[in-house]
Protein backbone atom coordinates (compact mmCIF):
# COMPACT_ATOMS: atom_id res chain seq x y z
CA UNK A 1 0.00 0.00 0.00
CA UNK A 2 1.01 3.84 -0.27
CA UNK A 3 1.37 3.79 3.46
CA UNK A 4 3.86 1.05 3.70
CA UNK A 5 5.90 2.11 0.77
CA UNK A 6 6.16 5.71 2.20
CA UNK A 7 7.21 4.16 5.67
CA UNK A 8 9.58 2.15 3.92
CA UNK A 9 11.06 4.92 2.08
CA UNK A 10 11.01 7.21 5.64
CA UNK A 11 13.04 4.42 7.02
CA UNK A 12 15.83 3.99 4.06
CA UNK A 13 16.05 7.29 3.88
CA UNK A 14 16.81 7.78 7.37
CA UNK A 15 19.04 5.25 7.55
CA UNK A 16 20.76 7.03 4.38
CA UNK A 17 21.01 9.99 6.93
CA UNK A 18 22.60 8.24 9.96
CA UNK A 19 25.75 6.65 6.89
CA UNK A 20 25.78 10.42 5.74
CA UNK A 21 26.16 11.63 9.04
CA UNK A 22 28.53 8.68 10.13
CA UNK A 23 30.74 9.52 6.55
CA UNK A 24 31.12 13.29 7.22
CA UNK A 25 32.31 12.77 11.00
CA UNK A 26 35.06 10.79 9.55
CA UNK A 27 35.50 13.45 6.95
CA UNK A 28 35.14 11.17 3.88
CA UNK A 29 32.58 13.22 3.15
CA UNK A 30 32.49 17.21 2.21
CA UNK A 31 29.57 18.18 3.76
CA UNK A 32 26.28 19.97 1.90
CA UNK A 33 26.73 23.26 3.52
CA UNK A 34 30.59 23.70 2.00
CA UNK A 35 29.85 22.34 -1.39
CA UNK A 36 30.16 25.31 -3.95
CA UNK A 37 26.16 25.44 -4.90
CA UNK A 38 24.19 28.13 -2.57
CA UNK A 39 20.70 27.56 -1.66
CA UNK A 40 18.49 30.03 -3.10
CA UNK A 41 16.86 32.56 -1.07
CA UNK A 42 13.69 33.75 -1.96
CA UNK A 43 11.63 37.01 -1.61
CA UNK A 44 13.14 40.32 0.39
CA UNK A 45 15.73 37.91 1.48
CA UNK A 46 17.29 37.50 -2.36
CA UNK A 47 19.25 41.00 -1.95
CA UNK A 48 22.91 41.24 -0.54
CA UNK A 49 23.13 40.65 3.46
CA UNK A 50 26.60 40.93 5.34
CA UNK A 51 26.81 39.21 8.32
CA UNK A 52 29.64 40.47 11.22
CA UNK A 53 32.51 37.85 11.64
CA UNK A 54 35.37 38.12 13.70
CA UNK A 55 34.73 42.14 13.47
CA UNK A 56 34.49 41.87 9.33
CA UNK A 57 31.75 42.27 7.32
CA UNK A 58 30.96 38.40 4.98
CA UNK A 59 29.17 38.72 1.66
CA UNK A 60 26.29 36.07 2.45
CA UNK A 61 23.96 36.19 -0.65
CA UNK A 62 23.77 38.29 -3.88
CA UNK A 63 26.11 40.48 -5.96
CA UNK A 64 29.32 41.38 -4.58
CA UNK A 65 29.72 44.68 -3.91
CA UNK A 66 31.97 47.12 -5.80
CA UNK A 67 35.14 47.57 -4.62
CA UNK A 68 35.97 51.12 -4.25
CA UNK A 69 39.38 52.44 -5.66
CA UNK A 70 41.51 53.71 -2.60
CA UNK A 71 44.38 56.30 -2.81
CA UNK A 72 47.36 54.19 -1.27
CA UNK A 73 48.14 55.78 2.25
CA UNK A 74 51.45 54.67 2.18
CA UNK A 75 54.90 56.33 0.85
CA UNK A 76 57.95 55.02 1.65
CA UNK A 77 59.91 57.34 3.70
CA UNK A 78 62.91 57.61 0.51
CA UNK A 79 59.68 58.60 -1.73
CA UNK A 80 60.61 60.72 -4.75
CA UNK A 81 59.56 63.70 -6.01
CA UNK A 82 58.17 61.66 -8.88
CA UNK A 83 55.99 59.72 -6.65
CA UNK A 84 54.56 62.59 -4.55
CA UNK A 85 53.81 64.45 -7.66
CA UNK A 86 51.72 61.31 -8.81
CA UNK A 87 49.75 61.17 -6.00
CA UNK A 88 49.32 64.81 -6.11
CA UNK A 89 47.91 64.46 -10.05
CA UNK A 90 45.88 62.00 -9.15
CA UNK A 91 44.15 63.77 -6.11
CA UNK A 92 44.25 66.55 -8.30
CA UNK A 93 42.06 65.30 -11.10
CA UNK A 94 39.89 63.76 -8.76
CA UNK A 95 38.89 67.65 -7.60
CA UNK A 96 39.12 70.46 -7.64
CA UNK A 97 42.07 71.51 -6.28
CA UNK A 98 41.02 73.81 -4.03
CA UNK A 99 42.46 74.12 -0.21
CA UNK A 100 40.41 70.90 0.93
CA UNK A 101 41.50 69.09 -1.72
CA UNK A 102 45.09 70.12 -0.45
CA UNK A 103 44.56 69.16 2.65
CA UNK A 104 43.32 65.83 1.94
CA UNK A 105 46.49 65.35 -0.51
CA UNK A 106 48.95 65.62 2.47
CA UNK A 107 47.13 63.48 4.65
CA UNK A 108 47.34 61.05 2.07
CA UNK A 109 50.49 61.90 1.68
CA UNK A 110 51.90 61.35 5.32
CA UNK A 111 51.87 64.89 7.21
CA UNK A 112 54.28 63.22 9.55
CA UNK A 113 56.93 63.84 6.76
CA UNK A 114 56.79 67.52 6.77
CA UNK A 115 58.28 69.98 9.01
CA UNK A 116 58.84 73.93 8.83
CA UNK A 117 61.86 75.26 10.43
CA UNK A 118 63.25 78.92 10.89
CA UNK A 119 66.35 79.99 13.09
CA UNK A 120 67.34 83.25 14.50
CA UNK A 121 70.81 84.51 14.76
CA UNK A 122 73.02 86.76 16.39
CA UNK A 123 76.22 88.30 15.90
CA UNK A 124 79.75 86.67 16.81
CA UNK A 125 83.32 87.68 15.87
CA UNK A 126 84.79 90.80 14.51
CA UNK A 127 82.17 93.50 15.35
CA UNK A 128 79.42 91.12 15.15
CA UNK A 129 79.41 90.36 11.28
CA UNK A 130 79.29 86.64 11.98
CA UNK A 131 75.95 85.18 11.95
CA UNK A 132 75.72 82.10 14.27
CA UNK A 133 72.37 80.17 15.88
CA UNK A 134 70.31 81.35 19.23
CA UNK A 135 67.03 79.99 18.73
CA UNK A 136 65.66 76.99 16.33
CA UNK A 137 61.93 76.42 15.86
CA UNK A 138 60.36 73.43 14.19
CA UNK A 139 57.00 72.50 13.65
CA UNK A 140 55.27 70.00 12.26
CA UNK A 141 52.98 69.92 8.93
CA UNK A 142 49.88 71.49 11.63
CA UNK A 143 51.67 73.99 12.88
CA UNK A 144 51.84 72.52 16.06
CA UNK A 145 55.47 73.34 18.08
CA UNK A 146 57.85 70.02 17.89
CA UNK A 147 60.99 71.80 18.97
CA UNK A 148 61.87 75.67 19.99
CA UNK A 149 65.56 76.17 21.75
CA UNK A 150 67.79 78.61 22.81
CA UNK A 151 71.36 77.78 21.79
CA UNK A 152 74.42 79.04 23.18
CA UNK A 153 76.43 80.39 19.80
CA UNK A 154 80.26 78.52 20.20
CA UNK A 155 81.56 82.31 20.12
CA UNK A 156 80.84 84.84 22.36
CA UNK A 157 78.21 87.36 20.93
CA UNK A 158 78.63 90.63 20.25
CA UNK A 159 75.59 91.77 19.02
CA UNK A 160 72.16 90.53 20.04
CA UNK A 161 70.62 92.06 17.00
CA UNK A 162 67.39 92.13 19.33
CA UNK A 163 65.34 94.10 16.99
CA UNK A 164 65.23 91.53 14.54
CA UNK A 165 66.13 88.27 16.77
CA UNK A 166 64.57 89.05 19.96
CA UNK A 167 66.95 87.54 21.27
CA UNK A 168 68.39 88.63 24.76
CA UNK A 169 71.20 88.01 27.29
CA UNK A 170 67.99 86.67 29.68
CA UNK A 171 67.38 83.90 26.83
CA UNK A 172 71.01 82.88 26.86
CA UNK A 173 70.86 81.52 30.56
CA UNK A 174 68.06 78.33 29.33
CA UNK A 175 70.17 78.24 26.13
CA UNK A 176 71.84 74.59 25.47
CA UNK A 177 75.23 74.07 23.72
CA UNK A 178 74.91 74.49 20.05
CA UNK A 179 76.74 70.85 19.53
CA UNK A 180 73.62 69.50 21.88
CA UNK A 181 71.23 71.38 19.54
CA UNK A 182 72.45 70.64 16.57
CA UNK A 183 72.63 66.76 17.04
CA UNK A 184 68.71 67.31 18.40
CA UNK A 185 67.70 69.55 15.03
CA UNK A 186 68.88 67.04 12.61
CA UNK A 187 67.42 63.97 14.16
CA UNK A 188 64.34 65.85 13.49
CA UNK A 189 65.12 66.89 10.13
CA UNK A 190 66.08 62.83 8.39
CA UNK A 191 64.07 61.84 5.98
CA UNK A 192 61.59 64.73 6.18
CA UNK A 193 60.67 67.39 3.74
CA UNK A 194 61.68 70.59 5.02
CA UNK A 195 59.66 73.67 4.49
CA UNK A 196 61.47 77.16 5.42
CA UNK A 197 61.28 81.01 3.89
CA UNK A 198 65.31 81.44 2.72
CA UNK A 199 65.55 78.23 4.18
CA UNK A 200 69.40 78.08 3.49
CA UNK A 201 70.24 80.73 5.60
CA UNK A 202 68.73 78.27 8.32
CA UNK A 203 70.97 75.25 6.95
CA UNK A 204 73.69 77.71 7.03
CA UNK A 205 73.50 78.60 10.78
CA UNK A 206 72.73 74.68 11.33
CA UNK A 207 76.20 73.90 9.34
CA UNK A 208 73.90 71.52 7.53
CA UNK A 209 73.19 70.79 3.88
CA UNK A 210 69.74 69.07 3.47
CA UNK A 211 68.69 66.87 0.00
CA UNK A 212 67.48 69.93 -2.35
CA UNK A 213 64.91 67.50 -3.69
CA UNK A 214 63.40 67.32 0.21
CA UNK A 215 63.83 70.94 0.25
CA UNK A 216 61.27 73.60 -0.04
CA UNK A 217 61.82 77.16 -0.08
CA UNK A 218 59.10 79.26 -0.07
CA UNK A 219 61.02 82.30 -1.22
CA UNK A 220 61.97 80.42 -4.47
CA UNK A 221 58.27 79.17 -6.06
CA UNK A 222 56.84 80.97 -8.69
CA UNK A 223 53.39 79.99 -7.76
CA UNK A 224 53.48 82.03 -4.53
CA UNK A 225 54.66 85.03 -6.28
CA UNK A 226 52.44 85.03 -9.13
CA UNK A 227 49.54 85.26 -6.67
CA UNK A 228 50.78 87.66 -4.84
CA UNK A 229 50.73 89.21 -8.15
CA UNK A 230 54.87 89.51 -7.99
CA UNK A 231 57.20 89.14 -10.89
CA UNK A 232 58.61 85.60 -10.57
CA UNK A 233 61.95 86.86 -9.86
CA UNK A 234 61.20 89.25 -7.70
CA UNK A 235 62.62 88.75 -4.24
CA UNK A 236 59.82 88.87 -1.62
CA UNK A 237 59.95 88.84 2.47
CA UNK A 238 57.74 86.23 4.51
CA UNK A 239 56.13 89.31 5.87
CA UNK A 240 54.76 90.39 2.25
CA UNK A 241 53.64 86.96 1.73
CA UNK A 242 51.96 86.32 4.45
CA UNK A 243 50.13 89.43 4.26
CA UNK A 244 49.00 89.09 0.57
CA UNK A 245 48.14 85.73 0.64
CA UNK A 246 47.20 84.63 4.40
CA UNK A 247 45.98 88.32 5.11
CA UNK A 248 47.79 87.94 8.68
CA UNK A 249 50.52 90.07 9.86
CA UNK A 250 54.06 88.99 11.56
CA UNK A 251 57.23 90.83 12.33
CA UNK A 252 55.59 93.77 13.80
CA UNK A 253 56.67 95.45 16.85
CA UNK A 254 59.96 96.50 17.86
CA UNK A 255 60.31 93.00 19.86
CA UNK A 256 61.88 90.75 17.01
CA UNK A 257 60.78 88.02 15.24
CA UNK A 258 59.33 85.17 16.35
CA UNK A 259 60.77 82.04 14.96
CA UNK A 260 57.53 79.89 15.70
CA UNK A 261 55.31 82.18 14.17
CA UNK A 262 57.75 82.16 11.09
CA UNK A 263 58.15 78.59 10.60
CA UNK A 264 54.40 78.45 10.91
CA UNK A 265 53.62 81.15 8.36
CA UNK A 266 56.15 79.40 6.26
CA UNK A 267 54.11 76.25 6.34
CA UNK A 268 51.24 77.90 5.68
CA UNK A 269 52.45 79.02 2.37
CA UNK A 270 53.58 75.85 1.38
CA UNK A 271 50.24 73.85 2.30
CA UNK A 272 47.93 76.82 0.22
CA UNK A 273 49.93 75.56 -3.20
CA UNK A 274 51.23 72.43 -2.38
CA UNK A 275 49.47 70.19 -5.11
CA UNK A 276 51.00 72.63 -7.67
CA UNK A 277 54.25 73.03 -6.44
CA UNK A 278 54.64 69.32 -5.89
CA UNK A 279 53.84 68.73 -9.33
CA UNK A 280 55.93 71.01 -10.73
CA UNK A 281 58.93 70.31 -9.03
CA UNK A 282 58.61 66.86 -10.05
CA UNK A 283 59.01 67.57 -13.56
CA UNK A 284 62.12 69.90 -13.14
CA UNK A 285 64.26 68.05 -10.38
CA UNK A 286 66.44 65.31 -11.88
CA UNK A 287 64.89 61.72 -11.25
CA UNK A 288 66.97 59.61 -8.28
CA UNK A 289 69.21 57.21 -9.31
CA UNK A 290 67.75 53.56 -8.94
CA UNK A 291 68.13 51.68 -5.96
CA UNK A 292 70.41 48.78 -5.79
CA UNK A 293 66.91 46.04 -4.78
CA UNK A 294 65.26 47.66 -7.62
CA UNK A 295 68.28 48.02 -10.34
CA UNK A 296 67.68 44.81 -13.20
CA UNK A 297 71.53 44.70 -13.36
CA UNK A 298 72.47 44.07 -10.08
CA UNK A 299 70.67 40.09 -9.81
CA UNK A 300 73.02 38.14 -7.87
CA UNK A 301 72.36 35.03 -10.41
CA UNK A 302 74.45 37.07 -12.97
CA UNK A 303 77.34 36.38 -10.89
CA UNK A 304 77.26 32.86 -11.37
CA UNK A 305 78.68 32.80 -14.97
CA UNK A 306 82.05 31.55 -15.09
CA UNK A 307 83.15 34.68 -15.99
CA UNK A 308 82.94 36.14 -12.31
CA UNK A 309 84.97 33.65 -10.97
CA UNK A 310 88.79 33.66 -10.33
CA UNK A 311 90.52 31.45 -13.21
CA UNK A 312 92.95 30.07 -10.60
CA UNK A 313 89.56 29.15 -7.88
CA UNK A 314 88.03 27.15 -10.84
CA UNK A 315 90.83 25.20 -11.91
CA UNK A 316 91.40 24.29 -8.72
CA UNK A 317 87.75 22.96 -8.29
CA UNK A 318 88.60 20.60 -11.90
Amino acid sequence: SPQGRSKKTSRKHQRFMERRALLEQKGLLIPRGRLGSQTPVEGSEAHATLTKANGTAALRCGKAPKTKRVVSASLSPSASPDSIARHHSMLLSQGNGGTKKVRTSSLVLRPGKYVAIDCEMVGTGPQGRLSELARCSVVNYDGDVIYDKYVQPELPIVDYRTRWSGITKHHMKSAIPFKVAQAEILKILKDKIVVGHAIHNDFQALKYFHPKDRTRDTSQIPVLKQRAGLPIRATVSLKNLARQLLHKKIQVGCKGHSSVEDAQTAMELYRLVEVQWEKELAHSLPPRPPSPVTDPTADSSRYMDDQYWPIDLMASSL
